[in-house]
This record gives C-alpha cells, sequence and structure tokens, in this order.
C-alpha cells in the first residue's frame, strides 16, 4: 500500500511551499488508493509551540487535506508526535553505539564554527573532521564526569557512493567523502531531524516521501542511517522550490505567505487548492478541480523540475474561479455573520448575485454593504468633476423619469439617452457615481434593484445639489 506522509515542524506558520508538500502527498495517497499520515515533528523543545501544531492541523484541514493517521485520528504506529517517541529513537541510538557506528561528540559550537571557516578558506568543502572520533572509552568517561554532555554523530563510512533515484529529479549520487560525520542526537538529548524523521519513516512503513529540494542534501545521509540499521527506506521525491518575481525563494519579503495569512484574508480553500496544485505540476484541465479531481489527475512523471513561479494574478483567477462556483449558502457563510445582518433578508440572492463577480474576499463586499446600504457617499475630485460635467439638466431629467416610470432604468436612461443625445459613459457614468460613488462594479439594473426607488431619489438629489454647488 501505498503511504505518504507530512512532517511539519510546529516552528511557526505553514507556508506555500510547506503547504505543496502536504497537498502532493496527500493527492498521490488518495489517487493510489494510499494512506496520508501526519506526523508532528516537535522534538526541538526551544522553538516548538503547540499552538502552531493546532493552528497547522486546522489550516491542513481548511484546505480539505485530511489524514488517515496521525494526530487525533490514531493509528498503528502511534504516537504521530516525536516529543513522545523518544523511548524508541534511544533504542536505535544503542544499537548504533554498541555496532561502533555513532560515537560522541564534545565539540562545541564555536569549535565548530572555526573548523568550518578554515575549511571554507583552504577552498575545502565544510564537514566534521572527526575530531572525537577516536576517543577512547576512558577519554569520554573521563569528559562526562567532568559534567561535559555530548553530541551523538554517525559515523559516515569513506568512499561510498550513495546512489537513488528521485521520484523528481531522476538519478541521483552522492559521495560518502564529502559529508562528514553528522549529529544524530543533540547535546541536551533530542534527536536531530536527519535521526528522528528517517526512523520514523520507516517505522511507519512511510513508501513515498514527497518534500523540498533543500532536503535534497539530506536523503543520502538519511539512506546511510536506515541501511546501517536495517530498515526501510521510502522513495523521494524532492519538489522544486517556489521562488518570487525576482527569482529567490519565496519567502517574508515577498510578502506574507503563510496559508493561515491567505485563510484569514478571505482566500477560499478551493482557490488555495487549485492554485497549489499547478505549482510544479501540469494538470490537462483548466477547469475549478475539487480534492477528490486533482488527485485522480495527479500524476508524479508531470511535477516539473524547474522552480515554480508564485504569481499572485493567478491565485487570484482561482480565487475568482471559487467564488462563482459557491452557492448562495456557502457565500453567506463566507461573507460572516455581520454581513448577513447588515443586508436585508430578501436582497440576499441579488446581492450575491450582483456583488460576486466583482469582488475577491469578503472585505470587498463589505465596502459595498456600505455603499449601498449606507446613507452617504464619499466622492473624490475626479468623480465629483464628472458629475458636473453631466449638468444640471442631466439630473433634473433623471427626477422627472424617476417620478414618471418609478426605478425601471432601462426606460429612464432610453428616455435621457433621447431627450439630451447622450449616450456610452456620458449617459451611464454620472448615474454610476451618483448611485454608488464608484466609476466601477455591478451592473446598473442589479445596483438600482439594490437601492429602490427612494434611495435612488435621494442619491440623485444629493448629486444636482452638488452640481449645483459649483
Amino acid at each position: 500500500m501505498i503511504r505518504t506522509r507530512f512532517s511539519p515542524s510546529p516552528t511557526g506558520l505553514l507556508h506555500l511551499g510547506n503547504v505543496r508538500a502536504a497537498l502532493f502527498s496527500a493527492l498521490y495517497a488518495k489517487k493510489s488508493n494510499g494512506r496520508f499520515i501526519l506526523r508532528i515533528e516537535d522534538t526541538d523543545a526551544t522553538r516548538s509551540e503547540h499552538k502552531y501544531a493546532e493552528i497547522l492541523q486546522d489550516d491542513l484541514k481548511w484546505m480539505e487535506i485530511h489524514w488517515q493517521e496521525g494526530p487525533c485520528v490514531e493509528g498503528p504506529h502511534a504516537p504521530y508526535w516525536q516529543s513522545q517517541r523518544h523511548d524508541v529513537y534511544a533504542q536505535y541510538y544503542k544499537e548504533l553505539e554498541d555496532r561502533g557506528l555513532a560515537y560522541p561528540c564534545f565539540c562545541t559550537d564555536q569549535e565548530l564554527a572555526l573548523n568550518r571557516k578554515i575549511q571554507l578558506s583552504r577552498g575545502q568543502p565544510p564537514r566534521y573532521p572527526g575530531t572525537c572520533k577516536s576517543l577512547s572509552k576512558e577519554e569520554v568517561a573521563n569528559r562526562i564526569a567532568q559534567g561535559k554532555t555530548p553530541a551523538l554523530r554517525f559515523g559516515v563510512p569513506e568512499k561510498k557512493n550513495i546512489d537513488f533515484v528521485d521520484l523528481v529529479k531522476g538519478p541521483q549520487r552522492f559521495n560518502s567523502s564529502d559529508i562528514g560525520d553528522f549529529i544524530i542526537r543533540r547535546a541536551e538529548g533530542t534527536a536531530s531531524f536527519m535521526f528522528c524523521n528517517a526512523i520514523d519513516d520507516a517505522l511507519m512503513k512511510i513508501t513515498h516521501v514527497l518534500r523540498g529540494e533543500d532536503h535534497l542534501a539530506n536523503t543520502p545521509r538519511q539512506l546511510m542511517l536506515l541501511h546501517a540499521l536495517g530498515l526501510h527506506a521510502p522513495h523521494y521525491g524532492h519538489l522544486s522550490l517556489i521562488t518570487g518575481d525576482d527569482g529567490a525563494p519565496l519567502s517574508k519579503r515577498h510578502g506574507s505567505f503563510s496559508l493561515h495569512d491567505l485563510h484569514e484574508t478571505g482566500y477560499l480553500p478551493q482557490a488555495v487548492l487549485n492554485y497549489l496544485a499547478r505549482l510544479s505540476h501540469t494538470y490537462d484541465e483548466q477547469n475549478l478541480m475539487s480534492f477528490d479531481d486533482l488527485a485522480n489527475n495527479f500524476h508524479l512523471e508531470k511535477l516539473s523540475k524547474s522552480s515554480a513561479r508564485f504569481d499572485k494574478h493567478q491565485l487570484l483567477h482561482w480565487q475568482k474561479e471559487a467564488i462563482m462556483a459557491l452557492d448562495s449558502e456557502s457565500v453567506w457563510k463566507w461573507f460572516g455573520e455581520e454581513m448577513r445582518h447588515a443586508v436585508p433578508e430578501s436582497l440576499h440572492d441579488l446581492f450575491a448575485a450582483a456583488i460576486c463577480p466583482n469582488i475577491y474576499f469578503p472585505a470587498d463586499a463589505r465596502v459595498w454593504v456600505d455603499i449601498l446600504f449606507g446613507n452617504s457617499l464619499h466622492l473624490n475630485h475626479d468623480q465629483i468633476a464628472i458629475l458636473k460635467e453631466a449638468g444640471e439638466p442631466f439630473f433634473i431629467a433623471l427626477q422627472d423619469a424617476i417620478e414618471q416610470h418609478g426605478a425601471d432604468l432601462k426606460i429612464i436612461l432610453d428616455e435621457l439617452k433621447h431627450k439630451l443625445n447622450i449616450s456610452g459613459k456620458k449617459l451611464f457614468m454620472p448615474v454610476r457615481i451618483a448611485l454608488t460613488g464608484q466609476q466601477h462594479g455591478p451592473e446598473l439594473l442589479q445596483i438600482v434593484g439594490l437601492l429602490g426607488k427612494e434611495k435612488m431619489q435621494l442619491r440623485f438629489d444629493d448629486a444636482l445639489e452638488i452640481v449645483r454647488k459649483s
């Protein structure tokens, strides 16, 4: 059975690169009738916070990414919080030490930094020089007796090729001599990412790992670990990074792109889902798709090796598609309770039909609530100039037409067109500005239906007063 996983560290909000890895993993599991596992990698107690673990779970559920094993969904390989798996890791630490495949390291951060500096100055790749590898048992015991607490390093074999076929990038080869012995247990006793991530993948029977290409250099280390312990290794696929317009990896300097921020801004989950699914993956269908449809059309061979550029315009395109796919009840759930009560219930359907094609977020809709159901409009200099250009006769004719034809805008505009010999923007724009204070927006017929005759008259009266003040 195909088993994929997502293993975030709860040290902050999920950024789009992480979410895309989770999405692709979940899509592949769904397509393969497999299982998607969520594992919380919280061994770094100084940086991990439970609130972030809660937020990331809520955000994944909002995105319709559901796990079949993990927090709150117990499975055969629990616990799914790494902070609860120390005994599991201790067993494998002992095995590696007993077999002479790992050793204690007392080097300080300052000593390691100096070694790296020296190696770089000589044009050498920075790697651990093996300072503590030759310590005798007596020397180790003496240092521990002095109160020194060692980290634990995995002894990397020399001059070994580590070959594997990456699911995205194809055949890969690394030489062990370029890697150096690496830490698998920190000095304070917690497991390093390199170690517990690999161990848990094996014990949880993960078959496929999709993660960012920034983890590519970790893969040969983890393969060596698993081989040394006789544990099964998953297939690895490393996804291209998401970049900003400048070609640099997407980061905070490009704006706020956490999933939580998108949710709070008012993006719809279907919009984010469809956008992310197409970042580095090709779909033949360009219409809005459900999670199941995206999964059915997901293929590992369609994952791109090239970096994926974040395009806000494309995200907004999918936001518009998602908005237009909402039914009335979903629209008002998205708008929120405050807006639901601000718009007369009898006008809910008309308001949604008029506003949705013209907005991207609930905040945009709130602006139109104020425009249509508030008592006054705020016009800028250019809008006032357009009203004045239309002139007093225009608005007097409008008032007369309303008295005669009520709120039948089609007949009113047709009458003004012939009576004043005007058309196009000269006819429509002064009416739109007088009614909404905006030069763009919903169809005028829909606006009139929302305003009603009495409010139309009041707003045309206000426009006439502005013109007469000139």
